[in-house]
């Protein structure tokens, strides 16, 4: 198969008896890039991973791998490989039989498979590991066994079922890292599932918001997070303020909002508000506003302009913006 091989899904339906989970999506993910698919529980990500891995059917369209038509191929034929959100390694296994495991059953013979096994874990920095059975491993660890495995079959692109959701924070900002850095190195595919806005924004190319079976918004991160293309994709991605406008919703990053207790300085846009809560996050001071024509307006503050005007809940505010920071949602 060509080093150059892109993937795309083309009207691309799942459905579980009436219920349609996947609504004929079509996508094109570029050769060797990192595309996440963010979107709530039960917005269709992990049914299309699913279906592009062989392990489930899909009910309409194609999944196309390069030049290859691989909709109806079994997930061994497919040129994927799925890393599990459980990891699913096998507990009276080895690391390195764990790792070996595929190409055990492919009829590889022992000491060739366990060469590649040992070279993958050497080159996840668990090659001292080698022996080990999975229960006395960390979280962290059995990640990168369950990647090693994923990756012995040389796949053209690897699928990740929410890889770093069992792991602790700091754990999963490291681990997150590591896979960016080996997904690099490795100039493969990935395709990262999740529900996670931070993850999404810190590792991919190409960010991929899904809702109720449907794309929303197919976009880099600089994009979705700066100019969302609609109500729901700035409501998930957080961090921005909808509001209403006769011409239709507008939207304004809460970095972008600012706050004064007269009136903001002539042609800018502004709303009188309450301070309902303030909440302090490090650096930063995060305040909730409510106004007539908007529920709930957020603004995020330096904590040094904060020190310098402190607000307290129950304040009077204008909350303003520039008009070049406002951004116009699709109807």
């Amino acid at each position: 198969m060509p080093a150059d091989t892109p993937l795309e899904l083309v009207h691309l339906v799942k459905r579980y008896g009436e219920t349609i989970a996947v609504d004929r999506i079509t996508l094109k993910i570029a050769a060797g890039s990192y595309c996440c698919l963010l979107g709530p529980s039960g917005c269709g990500k992990t049914s299309t991973l699913r279906m592009i891995a062989g392990h489930e059917q899909a009910s309409e369209g194609d999944i196309l791998l390069g030049h290859r038509n691989i909709t109806n191929l079994p997930a061994a034929a497919r040129g994927t490989a799925m890393m599990f959100q459980s990891y699913a390694l096998f507990p009276h296994l080895s690391a390195l039989d764990n790792v070996a495991f595929s190409l055990k059953m492919r009829g590889v013979p022992k000491a060739e498979r366990q060469r590649k096994a040992a070279e993958l874990l050497e080159r996840v920095s668990l090659g001292a590991l080698a022996a080990r059975k999975p229960a006395e491993l960390s979280g962290g660890q059995q990640q990168r066994v369950a990647l090693a495995r994923a990756l012995i079959t040389e796949p053209r692109v690897l699928l990740l079922d929410e890889p770093l959701s069992a792991l602790d924070p700091f754990l999963r900002i490291r681990m997150r890292a590591e896979l960016k850095a080996w997904q690099k190195s490795l100039g493969m595919t990935f395709v990262h599932v999740t529900h996670s806005q931070e993850e999404a924004m810190a590792l991919a190319d190409q960010i991929v918001v899904m809702n109720q079976g449907r794309i929303e918004q197919d976009a880099t991160p600089h994009t979705v997070f700066n100019a969302p293309r609609s109500e729901f994709v700035a409501r998930f991605i957080g961090g921005h303020n909808v509001i209403p406008s006769p011409a239709g919703p507008l939207t304004v990053r809460a970095d972008k909002t600012r706050l004064s207790r007269t009136a903001p300085p002539t042609g800018e846009s502004a709303l009188p508000a309450t301070v309902r809560a303030v909440e302090y996050q490090g650096s930063h001071v995060l305040l909730t506003l409510s106004s007539e024509t908007v529920p709930e307006l957020s603004v995020m503050l330096p904590e040094s302009q904060f020190d310098a005007a402190p607000w307290q809940p129950g304040d009077s505010a204008n909350a303003h913006w520039d008009p070049a920071d406002v951004h116009r949602l699709a109807a």
